[in-house]
């Protein structure tokens, strides 16, 4: 590690005990299986500098003081100026991260040199507190058969909050309205068909009880958390991805944490993901009923 820590003593996550040092540390160790999650992408940073249960902030520009292992490149934005957004891509830069009091890391669902074209679709599983997580790992279940029998494989990630993300990985083709259209008419459907489990729109108001199949992540300029990242949650809680066989043995959404994740292999799921580029066909969007 290159990376100079300033107070690496400072606790980040006071009721797990776990110091800057030791964030560092394992951004370091998992960085050989989480770059490739986020190296050349656009990365914005839950920045919580005396800790967790302190204040936070998110970080999508880089600013005056900023570690030279973090990098910036430029995306145009919608009134067609462009602005420096940060990006990671090397061990170096999620240390300096953690130098600077990052307690997440939540990507686009683009690379920087396809920024218009997304390679990943997110469907985001954010139950109501009430909801058992026996049932979000059910729906995760129905959406994968759902996307399966549409041609498609996907990957769950545990959110290390109360959620799981089925992540579809897809060649960087289409770009971010048909990517919107293919995630929001399926997310929909789901509501439509069983109303008593899911719900697709924003509202707080309607999920009471329910599970929202949030398809809003898949929106140009949204984010998603990226695989092994912490979370600024209590007990210093993982992003961590899973295998589909695996997935009924986890009884909560942040079981992996900094503190235990000596006793979990990051480099153990997921073994297909990269080298599985599926494309959103015509015909994929002709079977949902969206205009191809």
């Amino acid at each position: 590690m290159t990376v100079h820590l300033t107070h690496p003593e400072r606790v980040l996550y006071a009721d797990a005990a776990i110091t800057k040092a030791d964030l560092a540390a394992y951004l370091e160790q998992v960085a050989p299986v989480m770059l490739p999650h986020l190296a050349r992408r656009v990365v914005s940073l839950v920045r919580c500098p005396e800790g967790a249960a302190k204040a936070c902030f998110f970080q999508k520009h880089a600013s005056a003081g900023m570690p030279h292992a973090l990098h910036t490149t430029p995306v145009t934005e919608k009134d067609g100026e462009a602005e420096d957004y940060l990006f990671i891509d090397s061990a170096d830069g999620l240390v300096a991260a953690a130098q600077i009091g990052t307690l997440e890391f939540h990507i686009w669902g683009s690379h920087v040199e396809t920024i218009e074209q997304p390679d990943r679709v997110v469907f985001d599983l954010d139950p109501d507190p009430s909801v058992a997580f026996e049932s979000v790992k059910s729906a995760a279940i129905d959406i994968r058969d759902a996307l399966q029998a549409l041609g498609l494989e996907s990957f769950p990630l545990l959110t290390g909050g109360k959620g799981i993300h089925v992540v579809v990985p897809i060649e960087p083709e289409a770009e971010w309205p048909r990517i919107k259209a293919f995630a929001g008419t399926l997310a929909r459907r789901f509501a439509e068909d069983e109303p008593d489990r899911f719900v697709a729109t924003m509202s707080k108001a309607q999920r009471t009880g329910k599970i929202f199949i949030d398809h809003f992540r898949n929106e140009r300029g949204s984010t998603a958390i990226v695989p092994l990242s912490p979370r600024a949650r209590p007990g210093a809680p993982l992003a961590w991805s899973v295998d589909w066989d695996a997935l009924p043995d986890f009884d909560a959404a942040n079981t992996v944490t900094i503190g235990n994740v000596g006793e979990h292999d990051p480099g153990a799921s997921w073994q297909r993901y990269f080298g599985m580029r599926q494309r959103l066909s015509d015909a994929v969007f002709e079977a949902l009923g969206v205009e191809a």
